[in-house]
């Protein structure tokens, strides 16, 4: 991105608490994602969903919900969901039927989620 894209435009994310606590941040690798692409105007795969929640210096971390996740990729006939490593147990633990016909891709920093969705 060309710093110059900064003098015109001001970035304000407001993420209002949800109503169970930790409700949202396992959207912070598709808002990082979102924002990159809006950005730099390089388009999304539409064939991957993701979760995971993302720190200043771009690690992924665990989510909860992984199941729900899972079945809603399955229900939209997603082929391809990236998920963070430290959900490893929880992937391993996936009902078969969850998995079938989904590709899972564990990841540990944002740098490998940007090389599956960006190519």
């Amino acid at each position: 991105m060309k710093p110059e894209l900064f003098k015109k435009r001001d970035i304000h994310i407001h993420v209002p608490e949800g109503a169970i606590p930790k409700d949202g941040p396992s959207a912070g690798i598709t808002l990082a994602t979102a924002m990159i692409s809006a950005l730099s105007g390089r388009k999304v795969l539409g064939s991957i969903a993701m979760t995971g929640e993302i720190t200043l210096r771009g690690k992924v971390l665990a989510v909860g919900g992984l199941n729900e996740k899972m079945l809603a990729a399955q229900r939209n006939n997603v082929p391809t969901v990236i998920v963070p490593a430290e959900n490893e147990k929880e992937i391993a633990d996936l009902p078969p039927e969850l998995r079938q016909g989904i590709t899972i891709i564990p990841v540990k920093e944002y740098r490998e989620v940007y090389r599956q969705v960006f190519r």
